[in-house]
């Protein structure tokens, strides 16, 4: 009789785990290999299996890039980022990098202007680490004064060494901080020298409350994973963090500009640099598809229009490109940008940049040009297919920047544009009055003194 009950109560308690199992995986849903799923306190997570993957990826996103930051505070995501590593009162500074190394792993971390986001690479049987670390740290970070002091200098010491000390990138932030009025893609990642060197502990602190919880954050997953283990583990780990205050994008929008912008960098350089910038939209305007076009037309590679007019054939340049992303949050800058050659003015270069805007405005570029540059663009997505850490970089940063099947709109469209496309894009954007103009002047050593 005892036997009997002992299996009868084996059978019920299988039968409750078999449900709860049940109930769990109901709470989620899956869309091919991509599984998805939001906790009741907000954090999304994605979870995708690759069984063909030697590693497995994790990586957290959080809704805190320098957007987000106001002015007079500049530079406070990134510097909070450094601070992540400071340790918490169960795992001391530094022991996060050193526990995943000494696990075989490899961490890092990275800010931009819409968002930031850690992530870690190890063996799948390892993964509990990256989330027991990172559930730890969203809401149990310690900032010591004095390390937080020591952290703000290190980040000072950076932008003199990559912004300040860079001609050509002091020229880049003065263009931007020039371009824009209002959409804070005006102050760079880094943040301002003079807002470094007046954050506070209570900032920082303040600032971590405020936008690290998990209905401000989303977690992805990849590799050669137990789905339901691992969403086990990280409901176990980050289910009972209780969640923030609601943190949105900022709702406003640019200004028209009403006519071209100029500015003068004067800087120790051998060369003097030209940065133009034009103000144009973002990829959920369909625009934004036709500029990406135009911009591998004008610069991708040898054979493309820059290069071979200004480097190749005139000799003017001794560099010379165009770049747009359309990937970001807000509308932001289509870039053309040179550097002369030594006894070639920045006059005749800039001159010269313009020349092959107006042929495109003027001409439509043909059909096996545009096909090139489309190419290109898709080129890039698809050889970071092979490896697992693009796939999931790819499914978060496109879930930051709205949805995550925004991608395949944003390929469908790519493979759309027509010459026809490009020329009209080059004609509504790619006019004085929507450009800012940056000039790097350069100095002799005695005279910058």
């Amino acid at each position: 009789m005892k036997k009997i009950f002992c299996i009868i109560l084996l059978l019920l308690l299988l039968s409750l785990a078999a449900c709860a199992h049940t109930a769990a995986r109901q709470a989620g849903r899956y869309d091919g290999a991509l599984y998805e799923e939001v906790l009741p306190n907000g954090l999304k997570v994605f979870a995708l299996k690759d069984p063909n993957a030697p590693l497995a990826v994790f990586q957290i996103w959080y809704n805190a890039g320098s957007i987000h930051e106001q002015v007079g505070k500049t530079g406070l995501s990134h510097l909070l980022e450094h601070l992540m590593f400071k340790g918490t009162p169960k795992y001391g500074p530094k022991a996060f990098s050193k526990i995943i190394s000494r696990a075989g792993g490899v961490d890092n971390a990275g800010t931009s202007r819409d968002y930031v986001y850690y992530h870690q690479k190890l063996a799948p049987d390892k993964l509990y680490l990256s989330i027991e670390l990172e559930a730890d740290r969203m809401s149990n970070l310690v900032m010591d004064p004095k390390e937080t002091l020591s952290e703000r200098d290190v980040v000072m010491e950076e932008r003199r060494m990559r912004y300040d000390d860079d001609p050509q990138n002091i020229v880049y932030e003065e263009v931007m901080a020039t371009a824009f009025k209002n959409i804070p893609y005006r102050w760079p990642v880094i943040g301002w020298m003079e807002d470094l060197k007046r954050i506070t502990r209570d900032d920082l602190y303040k600032y971590y409350k405020e936008h690290y919880a998990p209905n401000n954050a989303m977690i992805i997953v990849a590799g050669n994973i137990d789905v339901d283990a691992v969403m086990t583990k990280i409901r176990s780990e980050f289910g009972g963090i209780p969640k923030g205050g609601r943190i949105e994008n900022p709702d406003i929008a640019e200004p028209e500009q009403l006519g071209e912008k100029r500015l003068y960098v004067k800087k120790e350089a051998e060369l003097p640099y030209v940065l133009i910038g034009y103000k144009t939209p973002n990829f959920l305007n369909d625009d934004g598809y036709a500029l990406e076009v135009l911009a591998g037309i004008l610069s991708g590679g040898k054979s493309s229009r820059i290069y071979k007019s200004l480097i190749d054939e005139k000799r003017l340049a001794l560099s010379s490109d165009a770049s747009y992303s359309s990937l970001d949050k807000y509308p932001s800058l289509f870039f053309l940008d040179a550097a002369p050659l030594p006894g070639k003015s920045i006059d005749e270069v800039e001159k010269a940049l313009y020349e092959e805007v107006e042929k495109i405005k003027k001409e439509a570029p043909d059909e096996k040009e545009v096909q090139k540059a489309k190419n290109q663009v898709e080129a890039g997505f698809i050889m970071g297919q092979d490896s697992i850490f693009f796939q999931a970089q790819v499914v978060a940063m496109f879930e930051m920047l709205g949805d995550r099947k925004l991608k395949d709109k944003y390929f469908e469209s790519i493979r759309k544009v027509t010459p026809q496309d490009v020329q009209r894009a080059a004609k509504k954007y790619l006019v004085e009055d929507k450009r800012t103009v940056g000039t790097l002047v350069p100095l002799k050593k005695q005279e910058s003194k």
